[in-house]
């Protein structure tokens, strides 16, 4: 990909530029804290790194976070892993996320949308109040600071109610979707051992109503450190025997209380997809998520309390965490529970439409999808209150960009941007005083050092690297669950450069500042010595309308030799033939290099995904280099587990 200066596909006018809200920090910055008055971004940005105490104590200034004793310094130990944010600090996470409610009771803090699409408001008065009630409630069940909370939850107001009361408190919040199997949700949660479970009865997805009594009974008698399970009835059942009413606990007219916590006091947990083993329980601060998300939503994103903002998301992954860290600039949160695709592909922009979105986020593959199906949205929708249309979960190919841009409006802000659960936020992205380049991220974010490394640990520009971090960000996990020396999380980071996070992503930092993901650097592609990341083979063979997904590895063979397939799921009337064969090995040839031609192309039935909608290359790898199933992957980490059976067995009948 050429990186000398194309012409933007998008330029912030000079009126959008002054009113953003980073604009203002940084003038309002270099008043009080040295920071630079010109220089525009790539000057803020230099500063915030080489300056990274002032720029994180400006944050919570700028921001009024509000520490109930005060801090001793921003940063007592920058070492990685075990960097220490502002020691003697405590603050409370759910507080600031309420705070709106002083000023704006009666505006709805949520939008709650099923796939009957029509949003319905709770106010930031009712939101207050049910976490007021629902907190004091886990406290006279003995929910303790510390004490994990759990919920088995659609995207519902419930859920956002349920992490905040247990916040509130002190405790730790943890959540799965509950289209996740039995299996699945306890390699989680018996990780964490929670002492409360908040369920409901079933979901609906795709006009049809899914019922999950009998997994949340199985989840029941399998957590034993249970004392309570909270039945919220989205189906309308009867609670079950010993659980009790979400309407009772959330009844009474109470003010919150807020139990005020150190800086570093645990969160929540996220998990990591878990393809290959159990997954990585990744624990959180309520301070580092709390500074981080503000810095991440109020400058990046430009999110205030008249913004709307819709991401499409399950509770089961870390942008539903993310999500609701919007209440914390005041911003109205939309909640959609539902299928993405319900009842027609377009379903998404009629929500943005319907719920007056000013950011609104999706994933790659929807974007693409759409273009696939041939979605109008600016033509079948009102999106003149969407300003921003944001992208994760995998790189939006330049096609996205460009479709994103005629099909919706050509003074759309795309903000492709990639970050990931382990830090529950953005190592780059968007940025609404940049422009945007077809296929880039628009800048790393502020006091983030993202650099590229080749393997020797020198940095590159304008070449494929390693992405990594060099200076510590507040919302690293402060630990995993259960690795008390440590071992797993420093294996997982900083094995490869001691001391510095290494993500696992190719990256390449373009001379101009922006930044191109490649894909996962742990199922890199290497022929005759040049790598070449997934991502890239994907962009390119799924312009081709007859390939609905794909699919590739690379794997080392015993003589030495180096087999790479490329796997296709076909669109349906489609025909893997000679023609259709040619033309994706002439697509990779032409557009990006000779050398990654696949040796083979083999139709398949589908492509395995992690719950959270990512390829998983590592483990197909594995099994095609003749791993047995049960140690290539976690079954309870795969979307349909019976399509692997087919990689499997090829991988015993190939020669």
């Amino acid at each position: 990909m050429s990186t000398v200066n194309p012409q933007p596909l998008w330029q912030p006018t000079a009126e959008r530029i002054a009113e953003a809200r980073i604009t203002r920090f940084q003038a309002w910055a270099a008043e009080h804290h040295g920071a630079p008055a010109d220089g525009g971004y790539a000057a803020l940005h230099r500063w915030s790194v080489e300056e990274l105490e002032t720029f994180w104590k400006a944050v919570t200034e700028w921001f009024d976070v509000r520490f109930t004793t005060p801090y001793e310094r921003v940063l007592s130990d920058r070492s990685m892993p075990g960097a220490r944010w502002f020691p003697g600090a405590t603050l409370n996470y759910a507080e600031h996320a309420l705070r709106a409610a002083d000023s704006r009771a009666d505006e709805p803090a949520l939008l709650h949308v099923d796939e009957t699409h029509d949003p319905r408001p709770v106010t930031w008065a009712d939101l207050r109040r049910q976490v007021g009630s629902l907190a004091a409630e886990l406290r006279a069940l003995g929910v303790r600071p510390g004490d994990r909370v759990s919920g088995y939850l659609p995207n519902i107001p419930e859920a956002v109610v349920a992490l905040l009361a247990t916040a509130a408190v002190g405790g730790v919040w943890t959540s799965c979707a509950p289209d996740f199997g039995a299996r699945s949700v306890l390699d989680r949660f018996q990780q964490v051992e929670p002492v409360v479970l908040f369920t409901v009865d079933g979901y609906r997805y795709g006009g049809k109503e899914h019922d999950r009594r009998e997994i949340v009974a199985e989840l029941r008698r399998e957590l034993p450190t249970l004392r309570a399970v909270v039945h919220i009835p989205l189906l309308g059942t009867e609670a079950p025997d010993g659980a009790l009413e979400w309407s009772a606990l959330t009844a009474a007219d109470t003010a919150p209380v807020f139990e005020q916590v150190p800086f570093d006091h645990p969160l929540w947990v996220l998990y990591s997809s878990g393809t290959t083993g159990l997954p990585k329980a990744i624990v959180q601060s309520q301070g580092g998520i709390l500074v981080e998300h503000l810095k991440q939503l109020g400058l990046h994103c430009d999110l205030g309390p008249e913004d709307r903002f819709f991401w499409y998301t399950s509770t089961g992954w870390m942008m539903w965490n993310f999500l609701v860290s919007g209440l914390l600039t005041g911003t109205t949160v939309v909640l959609y529970d539902g299928s993405p695709g319900h009842p027609d592909t377009g379903a998404q922009w009629r929500i943005a439409e319907r719920t007056g979105a000013t950011l609104y986020g999706t994933s790659a593959a929807y974007v693409m999808a759409c273009r696939k199906a041939g979605v109008h949205p600016s033509r079948d929708h009102d999106l003149s209150a969407v300003k921003c249309v944001a992208t994760t979960g995998s790189p939006l190919p330049p096609d996205g960009f460009r479709w994103l841009h005629d099909e919706v409006r050509h003074d759309l802000w795309i903000a492709s941007v990639s970050g990931g659960t382990d830090v529950c936020s953005c190592f780059a992205g968007a940025v609404p005083t940049l422009p945007v380049h077809v296929g880039e991220l628009q800048a790393p974010c502020l006091g983030t050092d993202l650099q590229s490394w080749d393997p020797s640990g020198k940095p590159l520009t304008d070449e494929v690297g390693e992405l990594v971090v060099t200076n510590p960000m507040p919302s690293m996990p402060i630990h995993f669950w259960n690795d008390p020396d440590g071992s797993r999380y420093h294996d997982s980071y900083f094995d490869t450069y001691p001391g510095v996070w290494r993500h696992g992503d190719w990256i390449t930092l373009t001379s101009r500042g922006s930044v191109v993901i490649h894909g996962r650097s742990d199922s890199t592609l290497n022929r005759q010595g040049v790598r070449m990341g997934s991502a890239d083979i994907y962009e390119a063979v799924e312009r081709l309308p007859e390939i609905k997904e794909s699919l590739v590895v690379g794997i080392e063979q015993p003589d030495g030799g180096y087999w790479m397939p490329l796997f296709v799921h076909l669109a349906p009337g489609a025909t893997l033939d000679d023609d259709l064969t040619d033309r994706i090995r002439k697509t990779i040839r032409t557009q990006l290099s000779p050398r990654h031609v696949p040796d083979e192309i083999i139709e398949v039935p589908g492509i395995p995904h992690t719950l959270t909608g990512k390829r998983i290359e590592v483990p197909v790898k594995r099994l095609l280099q003749g791993t047995p199933l049960e140690k290539a992957v976690n079954p309870g980490s795969i979307d349909n587990l019976d399509l692997l059976a087919h990689y499997q067995e090829l991988a015993r009948t190939r020669p």
